[in-house]
C-alpha cells in the first residue's frame, strides 16, 4: 500500500465521520418570534383535535367570506348568441307613407337522422365484386342496402367502396358520406 493510497483512505474515512456527525446533530431551531405563531392546542385527545379542526374551519369560512364572487353570467365560447327579435317600424306620422316588410319564413330542414356504417360484405361475382352495405340508424333500424336501392324514405345508396359508402339525401339532394370506424 503507497502513502498515497493511506491517505486518501484515510481522508475518506474523516469525511465519512464528519458527515454522519453533522446528520446526528440537533435541527436548526425556528427563530420566528413567538407571537406569530399560530396557536395551536394540545392535541392529547380526539376532543382537542375536533376542536382544532373546527377552528380552522372558521378561519377558512372567514377568508372564503371576502374573496370575490364569481360572474353570474360567465361568457361561453361553445354556444351562440341568442336570437334577436326583429325590429318593428315605427308607427309613422298621418299622411306618410309606410314601407312595407316582408318576412319571409325559411322552411326549417330537419336534421339528418344518426346513421352509422356497421360494415361490408364482398361477394366475387362474374360481373365484378358486389357490395352490400349495413347501415345502422335510428333507434334498432338496421338497413342492408347495395348500389341503386333507396332505404328510410330518404336516402339512395350511390356508391359503395372498401371502407365507406356515399348516400344521396332524397329530399335535400346533398350527399352524405359513412365511412367504417
Amino acid at each position: 500500500m503507497t502513502i498515497t493510497r493511506a491517505a486518501a483512505i484515510v481522508s475518506g474515512g474523516a469525511l465519512l465521520v464528519a458527515w454522519f456527525a453533522a446528520a446526528g446533530s440537533a435541527p436548526e431551531q425556528d427563530v420566528a418570534p413567538v407571537g406569530d405563531r399560530a396557536q395551536s392546542t394540545a392535541t392529547s385527545g380526539p376532543g382537542s383535535v375536533a376542536a382544532e379542526v373546527e377552528q380552522q374551519a372558521v378561519r377558512l369560512r372567514e377568508r372564503l367570506a371576502q374573496a370575490p364572487l364569481p360572474d353570474v353570467q360567465p361568457r361561453n365560447p361553445f354556444s351562440f348568441a341568442p336570437v334577436r327579435a326583429p325590429r318593428r317600424l315605427a308607427s309613422a306620422a298621418i299622411g306618410t307613407v309606410q314601407a312595407a316588410t316582408v318576412i319571409s319564413e325559411v322552411p326549417s330542414v330537419a336534421s339528418p337522422p344518426p346513421l352509422t356504417l356497421m360494415g361490408i360484405a364482398e361477394e366475387p361475382s362474374f360481373e365484378g365484386t358486389h357490395r352490400t352495405a349495413v347501415i345502422g340508424g335510428a333507434g334498432d333500424a338496421v338497413y342492408i342496402v347495395m348500389e341503386g336501392q333507396t332505404f328510410a324514405d330518404r336516402y339512395k345508396v350511390k356508391t359503395i367502396g372498401v371502407d365507406a359508402i356515399e348516400l344521396e339525401d332524397l329530399q335535400t339532394g346533398g350527399f352524405r358520406r359513412l365511412a367504417l370506424r
